[in-house]
């Protein structure tokens, strides 16, 4: 097996999860419908080729590890649905309203929350620094495309968020394809990248679920991270391993 070495390296990165209510959540490791909006924007593909986008998701597949554990960031912010701009689709009623499919707004019922102050929170992780394993089944794109891509993306790269711009160049830049026998092989074998070139002793680790639990202190988890791209919907999940690892291996500085 053939796998793509990134180094994910920002001030804020944002792998979303399910939302709940006015909280934008994070997963621990990006998804798999991040990874394929990732590699898309770099060749310069759009949102409405979506068979594009299904194909190429389907082929990939990944392994992730937190070479350098991020903190938690709450992003708290505000709007205040009754400043008129917030009103002014439908003057009449002065009633604040949202625009819907069928063309016409769809105005807020009664009560305080028609002109009260939202509040969300969105969540990062800050900080850290996180090695993906990637690869892809046979077809086009090929690993090769993929990297020089990345190398010369045709739009900015971002991780998440359009906000979470990464701190350095995505590809890996001693071996940025690297063999193996499968993702927890390469994930297992691949330097450890670190600010201060110090080794801990555990790593956070995730591999597909199919490769089990073998090598790694975890669990089994359904991650919802498949996107319905015909519809721009999220939708579909999949099994991966999440846990920790003892590192013995080749540490590096960033």
């Amino acid at each position: 097996m053939r796998a793509l070495i990134l180094r994910f390296d920002a001030p804020l990165m944002s792998f979303g999860g399910v939302r709940i209510d006015n909280h934008g959540v994070v997963e621990r490791f990006p998804g798999t419908s991040m990874l394929t909006g990732l590699l898309a924007n770099a060749m310069g593909w759009k949102h409405h080729e979506a068979e594009r986008l299904m194909e190429l998701q389907s082929r990939l597949s990944f392994a992730a590890r937190w070479d350098l554990p991020p903190l938690r960031l709450i992003d708290y912010h505000t709007v205040d649905l009754g400043q008129p701009k917030m009103m002014s689709y439908v003057a009449a009623s002065k009633k604040a309203a949202g625009w819907t499919t069928w063309g016409s707004p769809e105005v807020r019922g009664g009560g305080s929350a028609k002109t009260a102050t939202h509040q969300r929170y969105q969540h990062y992780w800050a900080d850290g620094l996180l090695t993906v394993a990637l690869t892809l089944k046979e077809g086009q794109p090929t690993l090769e495309d993929v990297a020089t891509a990345i190398r010369h993306p045709a739009r900015p790269l971002f991780l998440g968020r359009k906000a979470c711009l990464p701190a350095r160049p995505l590809l890996d830049p001693y071996r940025p394809i690297v063999d193996g026998e499968d993702l927890r092989d390469i994930i297992s074998r691949v330097p450890l990248m670190r600010r201060n070139a110090t080794a801990p002793s555990m790593v956070e680790v995730c591999w597909p679920g199919e490769l089990g639990l073998i090598g790694m202190k975890g669990e089994l988890r359904e991650v919802f991270d498949l996107r319905d791209w015909r519809n721009q919907v999220a939708a579909g999940s999949r099994l991966q391993a999440e846990g920790s690892m003892p590192w013995t291996g080749e540490v590096i500085s960033a």
